[in-house]
């Protein structure tokens, strides 16, 4: 069996978690990680710039099961509507390391690698100065700290630093997790943010590259799945879990 590909600063943990994609339903989830949802919170200039915790859930089955075909009357978890909903459950992702086919901005203290194909439009890259303009300026220190946060920042793990002197990418170690985003701006529900390393696999034995930072779809519609890219916000997907104010969102 092919092994597992990992991504450079990713942390490796004894992978009591793992997530296994339905090729035709929904996202099995093994080991009972911790799941909570996570609002993106605007600076003052309306960008992108923290996240802010909201409902946290008590995983009681294993595995569970999450909706990904974003149709499911019990969000976040599935209720079978992907067996009636109109859906393409396709996993379309080539599965390359993402890294492979990122592009590479130069600075003169650091690097950003952006493999803009897993977007998932949280918007953090635009805080304070665009990332891809602040690497150019990383010997200055607060353009250096801008471009780490702004990179590490990115759920998807789209953006990575990489620091020129010491030859290794700058990432903050995450504790595995799973994160519902929400995005209060746009007024939509994001992905499921995957957070530390936490192995994913689909039902017939492909082992996704095992990354630190990973957005996969919730809303059924993305053109890289099982991955996120961004299309939630285009549709105004909505899961109908509490807003950021305590209302139902639909």
């Amino acid at each position: 069996m092919k092994e597992r590909k990992i991504e450079p600063g990713t942390p490796l943990n004894d992978h009591k978690y793992s997530i296994v994609v339905d090729r035709k339903g929904p996202y099995m989830v093994y080991g009972r990680p911790p799941m909570k949802q996570q609002f993106i919170v605007q600076n003052e200039e309306g960008t992108s710039w923290s996240y802010r915790d909201g409902i946290e859930f008590d995983l009681e089955d294993d595995p569970v099961a999450l909706c990904r075909c974003g149709a499911s009357k019990n969000h976040p978890f599935c209720d079978g509507s992907h067996l009636t909903t109109n859906w393409d459950p396709s996993l379309t992702a080539d599965n390359i390391p993402l890294l492979d086919n990122a592009d590479v901005f130069d600075g003169p203290e650091l690097e950003l690698t952006d493999n803009e194909k897993y977007c998932a439009f949280a918007r953090f890259c635009d805080a304070y100065g665009k990332v891809w303009n602040l690497v150019e300026e990383s010997d200055d220190k607060e353009a250096r700290e801008l471009t780490v946060r702004e990179a590490n920042y990115c759920p998807a793990g789209r953006l990575k630093a990489w620091d020129k002197e010491k030859g290794e990418f700058i990432e903050n170690r995450l504790t595995p997790s799973l994160v519902l985003l929400e995005d209060p701006q746009e007024r939509c529900s994001g992905p499921l943010f995957v957070r530390g390393g936490i192995p994913i696999d689909d039902t017939e034995g492909v082992k996704y590259e095992l990354r630190n930072r990973v957005t996969l779809c919730r809303c059924g519609a993305s053109s890289n799945k099982p991955f996120c890219d961004g299309t939630h916000a285009s549709i105004r997907f909505r899961d109908g879990l509490p807003g950021p104010h305590g209302e139902a969102k639909r």
